[in-house]
């Protein structure tokens, strides 16, 4: 029993009675009415209805200044347009990502496709047969994410395009999000859109503190062996930690952990109040100690987020629980407006 149940007992009060009430699906149920039900479950469905009432606070009021984080392939899985949408209608006002997330944009841009893959042969499960499946797929020339697939063809694409329309134009020391901003005008040009070209359209700042980490990061590095070009990454840190402390409010959305997780946390050291909001959707486990699976309540331990914020984390797969979320808090949003 728990310990404060238990205390409350011995000392003669009543236990408050919370009882779980059975998840009802209705024929045209939509998104946020499942959602709604999922509060009256217990384990992550619990967790993830009140990440859908975090979320929709954060984006629906205009005062907050709301902070995407995005690591780990969630391009390749599919998230692209989310991320797409959410910058082009006003959801988010600053992104930080991986220099993965921007090269697997940039190929999409360029009208390469990812492709649907197994991350293990259905024949035979043994480990020979896994690791002669992977060669197999490097002598056809095909890269694997779990169970996508991608073409090494999309990188000598890629390497085009950024040595056509964006090297060209950098030939000076720039911030990462000065490159950001290069690659996103880049690929709405000659391209198809994107993550990176509608932050471009929009005027969104992207930063990215570890795209060294990156094929696209690879090209740059090569870029600056032949001309003046260079990027400053601490830059960044001053425009970020400017828009962190002139914020009326704050909320941040962190999909995934990693680096892009810490940045937007950090930038709220320096500031008045720290995150009014967040939600975290994360696949790592919090026992381990690492930061990809550390709660929100850890963070609050740093002054990261302020002692009374709305937040909770969920662990589970972010290809499952972020289009949810979103379109959850989506619906409610547009029924207010």
């Amino acid at each position: 029993m728990n310990k404060d149940i238990s205390e409350e007992l011995k000392n003669g009060k009543k236990f408050k009675h919370d009882p779980i009430d059975q998840i009802k699906i209705g024929d045209r149920m939509t998104v946020s009415e499942l959602m709604k039900e999922y509060a009256n479950a217990g384990f992550a469905a619990n967790a993830l209805s009140e990440a859908v009432d975090i979320y929709t606070e954060m984006i629906g009021n205009e005062d907050v200044t709301n902070f995407l984080s995005i690591a780990g392939a969630m391009v390749p899985a599919g998230m692209r347009n989310i991320i797409t949408e959410l910058i082009q209608d006003g959801y988010v006002d600053v992104l930080v990502t991986t220099g993965a997330t921007l090269t697997h944009d940039t190929i999409e841009a360029l009208g390469c496709r990812h492709h649907h893959g197994v991350s293990i042969p259905r024949k035979d499960r043994n480990k020979n047969e896994i690791r002669n499946h992977d060669e197999k797929l490097r002598d056809e020339e095909v890269d694997r994410i779990y169970d996508v697939y991608l073409p090494q063809e999309s990188f000598s694409i890629l390497e085009d395009h950024l040595r056509s329309n964006l090297f060209p134009r950098l030939e000076k020391e720039i911030s990462i999000r000065e490159f950001t901003e290069e690659l996103g005008r880049a690929n709405l040009q000659e391209g198809e859109g994107g993550i990176a070209a509608m932050a471009y359209e929009c005027g969104i700042p992207i930063y990215c503190p570890g795209i060294q980490d990156s094929i696209l990061g690879l090209q740059a590095w090569m870029h600056s062996q032949i001309s003046s070009f260079s990027l400053n990454a601490i830059s960044d840190m001053t425009e970020i930690n400017d828009i962190a402390h002139d914020a009326k409010k704050r909320g941040a959305m962190i999909v995934g952990g990693g680096l892009p997780k810490n940045y937007i946390l950090q930038a709220m050291l320096l500031t008045p109040r720290a995150y009014d909001y967040a939600v975290q959707l994360t696949g790592d486990s919090e026992h381990l100690g690492g930061l990809s699976g550390a709660s929100l309540d850890e963070a609050r331990s740093w002054g990261k987020l302020e002692k009374s914020a709305k937040n909770t984390t969920v662990y589970a797969d972010a290809t499952i629980t972020f289009p949810l979320v979103v379109a959850a808090a989506r619906e409610r949003v547009s029924k207010v407006k």
